[in-house]
């Protein structure tokens, strides 16, 4: 299990990991008041699973899975305060996966209350699509006849390199497309493409434009696409380098948030960024009974949250290898400091800290190796194979 802790800053200055009381006070922390993006890659699409393909720019409808997916995204975020009602703009790609996901999960978070969402609120953008594979668009990802013609180490070049590109398809191709459908993309002209959207639309709805509904400060809006254009934007955010792009995991249906204040940044989160294993993140995601599996399956590549709030629920400094203990005592004041942070208060690591707490006097004390391994067994523990359909997940577990 991989320890995260306090990274770097985006400009590459030594940050100070920050105590409980540092944490408090510090403005970016303590404002409630912020802008929220939510990234939802769209439901299990008829080419994803066992006999996954080349999908691209194929426009491919959601199965009856990748349907009930979306409706369970949908009522996820509305269980954890995000409405329908709170959502500005939804952006999607012009693929028929991704904007019916983007229904779907407006009308699941409207609940009852359907007059609350519309869909003139949904803007489709086509730079938004899935990375367009070229040649081998529309083919079995695992199709001999492909590893034969191009081999296995060429294949992977092109799925798993940030400049890896297929050859271009012929306009004889069976799934040719005119303009302004490219020939064929690499990762990196994909994000080009994707960042361009952010800069001139998503983030001008998030941060400026007059006329919705809710004010910048307080604002919500969602981006519901595909695996490699949500990629790009979180490679983004989270200024990852550029040899670790690939290492992003992206499941489907899944909430991943970031909050930003516009008055500090617009381009840099104001979450602790995190150890992953694209070098830092400031997503958080939102966890559920459906989801877990996927969320562990991407997160476990990367990091958890456990080392960086360990770190934050006391003022030592455990970077000296010698001074990594906590009391029950500094444990309690440090869950109800990291409480008043509405960004980290809906995890496992909390809802572990919490139960410890409970459990240990004022003066005893938990070693991180005992506190991590607590954590880890709660986390992969977290089945809820005995929760009936209309069971209510525990609150400590929310998100990851």
């Amino acid at each position: 299990m991989v320890l995260p802790k306090i990274l770097s800053s985006a400009v590459g200055k030594p940050t100070i990991r920050p105590s409980v009381r540092q944490i408090i006070i510090s403005p970016q922390y303590c404002r409630r008041s912020v802008s929220t993006l939510i990234l939802l890659r769209h439901g299990q699409s008829q080419w994803n699973g066992p006999k996954a393909r080349f999908t691209g720019w194929c426009d491919v409808p959601l199965t009856v899975r990748g349907r009930v997916e979306a409706v369970a995204a949908g009522q996820l975020m509305r269980s954890r305060g995000f409405k329908a009602s709170k959502v500005c703009v939804a952006f999607t790609s012009e693929l028929q996966r991704s904007h019916e996901t983007c229904e779907l999960a407006l009308a699941s978070m409207a609940g009852h209350e359907q007059n609350t969402w519309s869909s003139e609120r949904i803007r489709r953008d086509v730079r938004l699509n899935e990375r367009h594979y070229g040649a081998v668009q529309g083919k079995l990802k695992d199709d001999p006849e492909l590893k034969r013609q191009y081999g296995d180490d060429t294949l992977r070049y092109w799925r798993r390199s940030l400049h890896g590109k297929p050859p271009d398809m012929d306009p004889s191709h069976e799934y040719y497309q005119p303009p302004p459908a490219p020939l064929s993309e690499s990762l990196a002209d994909c994000q080009r493409r994707v960042l361009d959207c952010w800069e001139d639309s998503i983030a001008p709805a998030l941060f400026d434009e007059e006329g919705l509904p809710i004010p910048p400060d307080d604002r919500t809006v969602i981006v519901v696409a595909h695996a490699n254009t949500i990629r790009s934007l979180m490679a983004h955010f989270d200024d990852a380098p550029e040899d670790l792009v690939t290492r992003l995991y992206v499941p489907n249906s899944v909430p991943i948030l970031y909050r930003f204040d516009r008055h500090i940044s617009r381009q840099t989160p104001i979450s602790l960024k995190l150890e992953s294993a694209h070098g830092g993140s400031h997503a958080r995601w939102m966890i559920s009974a459906e989801n877990h599996g996927a969320v562990r399956d991407a997160i476990q590549k990367g990091g958890t949250l456990t080392r960086a709030l360990f770190d934050a629920l006391s003022e030592k400094d455990f970077s000296v290898p010698t001074n990594l203990t906590v009391t029950g005592a500094e444990l309690e004041k440090g869950v109800r400091a990291l409480m008043k942070d509405t960004m980290i208060e809906d995890c496992v690591v909390i809802g572990m800290a919490k139960q410890i707490a409970r459990e240990l006097g004022p003066n005893d004390e938990i070693h991180l190796s005992e506190f991590e391994r607590r954590t880890k067994e709660a986390y992969e523990s977290l089945t809820f194979k005995h929760l009936n359909e209309d069971d209510v997940i525990p609150e400590e577990y929310g998100t990851y």
